[in-house]
């Protein structure tokens, strides 16, 4: 009997060592930073934190990963919202709170 466990998870994809860096300057030079430097400031210190209590980097590889999808993302977003499409309408936000109550 081994004392391996036969399931492995997959370790998340460890973004390089200046990762974090390279990151943060790419948020100052967008021009979203007023909004998303802090946030990710402060996201990024509680990710710190968590690493530092369980010992383990998870953390601040989401944090990283969140954070490079968005900035990757943001130009399809930005377009999304000029090309003047209206979606309010899609989802209505009050039903789905309804359902929920009862």
């Amino acid at each position: 009997m081994s004392a391996q466990p036969d399931h492995t998870p997959a370790a998340p994809y460890a973004p390089a060592p200046g990762a974090p860096a390279e990151l943060l300057a790419q948020l100052r030079a967008d021009r979203r930073a007023e909004r998303w430097v802090p946030a990710f400031e402060r996201e990024w210190a509680a990710a710190l934190e968590e690493s530092r209590r369980t010992f383990s980097l998870t953390t601040l590889y989401e944090v990283v990963h969140v954070w490079q999808a968005r900035l990757v993302s943001a130009p399809a977003v930005d377009a999304f919202t000029a090309s003047g499409r209206d979606e309010t309408g899609f989802v209505d936000m009050a039903e789905l709170r309804g359902r929920r109550r009862r």
